[in-house]
């Protein structure tokens, strides 16, 4: 038996309509996994299996599961993926602003996480489920105020269900990625110069800013039977940003 192979898997990927969440959905399926697709609508043109649902309305956790298992009754795993980034300095922050990112980043997750659980509780079926938190769970960022809150709170997230869902066969885990090239940070990467890319290049000890698919092993490895005896744990992603001080001469 194969310990990193997901064949009979079937797994929800919220977020998934491009960057990491795209790039983990495709490395689940790499691995064997039935894979389920989460976005808004019209975002993604696919063969795969594509659900829609808002996460930043209240019934949008309800929603999302209620097409997804329609789609693949047998789901045993969820990633929850699903977040952005809305921040403004904090002097200037707004509640609108601040109930946007957590409502999307925190309060989405913790219920889609339940509602999943609750089918496999029912059905008796184990699981797992990994959290996308980030780097910014563990150090702050200057003008990411509500985002690093709502990343640390996703930190305590994972450890919090894995205490109360170890009971019922279903592990809980996180990635928390550092520095990714994805659509979400393409302009303020892009913005910036070449000077502030190298910053990062020798700030991260392997040398380079990741991508998605450095997030997609990471994940299959927490979804697969070589992990089923981690719970509760965050698998840090970020080619050693956080590890040095100084970094790299």
């Amino acid at each position: 038996m194969n310990p990193f192979s997901l064949t009979d898997r079937a797994a929800l990927v919220t977020g998934s309509s491009q960057g990491i969440g795209f790039a983990i959905a495709s490395g689940l399926r790499e691995a064997g996994a039935r894979v389920v697709h989460h976005g808004l609508p019209a975002r993604m043109e696919t063969e795969a299996c594509y659900v829609s649902a808002d996460l930043l309305h209240p019934d949008g956790p309800a929603q999302l599961m209620e097409a997804a298992f329609a789609a693949e009754p047998l789901l045993d795993t969820l990633v929850c993926n699903a977040g952005s980034f809305f921040d403004t300095p904090f002097l200037e922050m707004t509640h609108q602003r601040w109930a946007k990112t957590i409502q999307l980043n925190v309060t989405a997750t913790y219920f889609a996480a339940q509602e999943f659980a609750r089918r496999l509780v029912a059905a008796k079926r184990g699981g797992c489920i990994v959290v996308t938190t980030s780097t910014n769970g563990f150090q702050a960022e200057a003008d990411s105020t509500a985002y690093d809150i709502s990343k640390g709170a996703l930190v305590m997230l994972v450890r919090t269900l894995a205490v109360s869902l170890a009971p019922h066969g279903i592990r809980v885990n996180g990635i928390a990625p550092g520095l990714i090239q994805t659509p979400l940070n393409a302009t303020w990467l892009e913005s910036r110069s070449s000077d502030l890319l190298r910053h990062y290049e020798k700030k991260i000890l392997l040398g380079r800013v990741g991508t998605p698919r450095d997030c997609a092993g990471a994940v299959t490895f927490l979804c697969s039977p070589a992990a089923s005896y981690i719970t509760g744990e965050i698998l840090v992603v970020d080619g050693g940003l956080t590890v040095a001080q100084i970094g790299r001469p």
